[in-house]
């Protein structure tokens, strides 16, 4: 099969032009790039979906052609026809029709642009790159970032179908559910007062598809979140690959996930994979030795537990927290004890913005001098141990966090990451994927002075129903996992709790009675009543796979058309306002609170 390239408007594209075309008559169109004069010659650099190409007016042009080369802005559409000629030693080989030009003959304006709201090359706000995206996708950078996305979708399609996935479509249309974040509602016009909820995943579909004799299902779904942005997540809508799997356990779901990766990063990138098959990390060390449950694991700093080193420390501000039970974590910067002050203070003062008290620093000359504004406070021995346990080498700085465990581990994993960049330690080329295992599957709720589940309340309890009978609910782990790449999450996964009489306790522990469970999962009950085989699966984010393939920090980079960081979409203007009609007929009144 051959793509379709000439057209009634060209005969070839810009970028297909090349050395193998000499002397050819061509006719090209697309956008003017860049209108140059130069020494009394004039050159256009035209760009379509597929490259540039530069177009040179000669002195001996046309006066129809100098007229229309006259009247050219930026943005421009333009149909030129003319002659391949060699650039000789003007050519630019970074490009792949570097080593020819186009002659001009002829130049017909189709649109000419009078004003941009920013030229091209500009980097403006975001707020007025999306409200103008279209123009904003013109750009290279984002326009690469759109094609590779079509090509990761196609290349998931090809080795989920080779894989043996059967693609299911589930409906968009769907029921609220009370689990999770904010649903997106559409009023029903034919059953006033009722709504159907946008689907924040299908995970309940997916599992019933289990329980309906399909052994492994995917989907491109399309998922609705009425949420907050952030840089790795756009709020309203997004893409995951929804995958479920009958009769399989945790590592089997694993296997299966890591071949997947690994086809398919050799499919669309030259990037390696740091460790095959992926770490399994616990959910616990995750957060004692990165400060977080999305690790990123390019480079090796741990965050390491000192609180034993100051049992009985006679410097006070770390005695009152091992006489209260909290901890002092210690992270080891390498290469560091030269640094300013300064440099401590910067790092300080990310710490204090998720909590911490403040930080200490003591460093460790390559001369063997210890130096810290805390070093008078230090016994010898308590030194010597701090060296010892955390392994760290004259030459090199610790630095020093105490209080409460969760805000210590987060405290640190943010100034672990922010070492890292300052450092200069992270390789770009690589992809570091592990999995974050054995969640606990109950938290207690503070605001609300109750147990409830700390995530995925559909996951199978470590243990099973014997687990939910005898054991501390705090204390029990549940088969739920995350796989994380590069510090983000790309996706939760759970072997799934498909016992009826399993989910009735698991409901029952986080407040749940069988009534309430029956209104709410009635159909899950059901289907599970009837012969539900165990199954598991996950579902990957496109949009931050995507992100992580194009090296982009913001995942709007990578969608065509996003909203903004307040859940707007400024080129169409949504959310807007509608005519009361439409409300009349959807029986709907607006009363909108100050």
């Amino acid at each position: 099969m051959e793509e379709i390239k000439k057209t009634h408007y060209r005969s070839h594209t810009c970028g297909e032009l090349n050395i193998n075309h000499l002397g050819e008559y061509v006719r090209l169109a697309g956008w003017v790039y860049k209108v140059r004069n130069l020494g009394g010659m004039t050159f256009i650099t035209l760009r379509d979906h597929y490259g540039i190409t530069q177009v040179i007016i000669p002195n001996n042009a046309s006066k129809k052609v100098i007229e229309n080369v006259g009247k050219l802005r930026p943005e421009s559409v333009v149909f030129v026809e003319g002659v391949v000629m060699n650039r000789g030693k003007d050519k630019n080989l970074e490009i792949s029709t570097g080593e020819i030009e186009v002659e001009c003959k002829q130049i017909e304006i189709d649109s000419i642009v009078e004003n941009l709201p920013f030229p091209l090359d500009d980097n403006p706000n975001e707020e007025l790159r999306l409200k103008y995206r279209f123009l904003d996708l013109r750009k290279q950078r984002l326009h690469r970032n759109i094609v590779f996305r079509a090509k990761l979708l196609h290349e998931i399609r090809v080795l989920m179908s080779g894989f043996g996935f059967t693609e299911i479509q589930t409906p968009i249309l769907t029921v609220s559910s009370p689990e999770g974040a904010r649903d997106y509602l559409v009023p029903s016009r034919l059953h006033p007062g009722k709504f159907y909820a946008l689907p924040q995943a299908p995970q309940q579909y997916k599992q019933l598809l289990m329980c309906s004799g399909f052994d492994k299902y995917y989907q491109i779904a399309p998922c609705f979140r009425d949420e907050n942005a952030r840089a790795d997540r756009s709020p309203g809508e997004f893409y995951q690959l929804d995958i479920e799997m009958a009769y399989v356990g945790q590592e089997d779901v694993f296997r299966f996930v890591e071949n997947f990766f690994n086809e398919l990063n050799e499919r669309i990138s030259d990037r390696k994979i740091k460790e095959f098959p992926f770490p399994r990390i616990k959910y616990y060390d995750s957060m004692n030795w990165y400060g977080n449950d999305k690790p990123d694991l390019r480079f090796d700093m741990k965050i390491q537990d000192v609180t034993d080193v100051f049992t009985n420390t006679e410097f006070n501000a770390f005695k009152q927290n091992t006489v209260k039970g909290k901890t002092i974590k210690g992270l080891v910067a390498e290469g560091c004890a030269d640094r300013p002050r300064s440099f401590y203070d910067k790092l300080e003062k990310v710490a204090k913005k998720y909590g911490a008290r403040g930080l200490a620093h003591i460093t460790f000359g390559t001369d063997g001098e210890i130096k810290s504004p805390i070093k008078k406070f230090l016994s010898d021995a308590e030194l010597e141990s701090l060296k010892a346990k955390t392994g760290l080498t004259n030459g090199d700085s610790l630095i020093l966090c105490a209080g409460d465990w969760q805000v210590v581990c987060k405290s640190m994993g943010v100034v672990r990451a922010d070492l890292a960049n300052k450092l200069d330690l992270i390789d770009h080329s690589e992809l570091a994927y592990c999995w974050i295992v054995d969640f606990p599957l109950f938290e207690y709720d503070q605001e609300n002075e109750k147990i409830d589940f700390s995530h995925n309340p559909f996951s199978m309890p470590q243990g099973g129903l014997e687990a939910l009978n005898t054991k501390d609910p705090l204390e029990i782990l549940a088969y739920q996992y995350d796989i994380v790449c590069n510090g983000y999450e790309l996706s939760s996964g759970a072997i799934r709790n498909h016992r009826p009489d399993i989910m009735y306790k698991a409901f029952e522990i986080a407040g749940y009675n069988k009534e309430q469970v029956d209104k709410e999962f009635g159909h899950m009950i059901s289907a599970f009543k009837f012969g539900a085989p165990p199954h598991g699966g996950l579902a990957p984010g496109i949009d931050r796979i995507a992100m992580i393939y194009s090296d982009e920090p913001n995942i709007r980079e990578v969608i065509a058309f996003p909203m903004n960081q307040k859940a707007q979409e400024l080129m169409m203007g949504a959310p807007s306002y509608v005519e009361q009609k439409q409300l009349d007929e959807l029986s709907l009144s607006i009363d909108i609170k100050e």
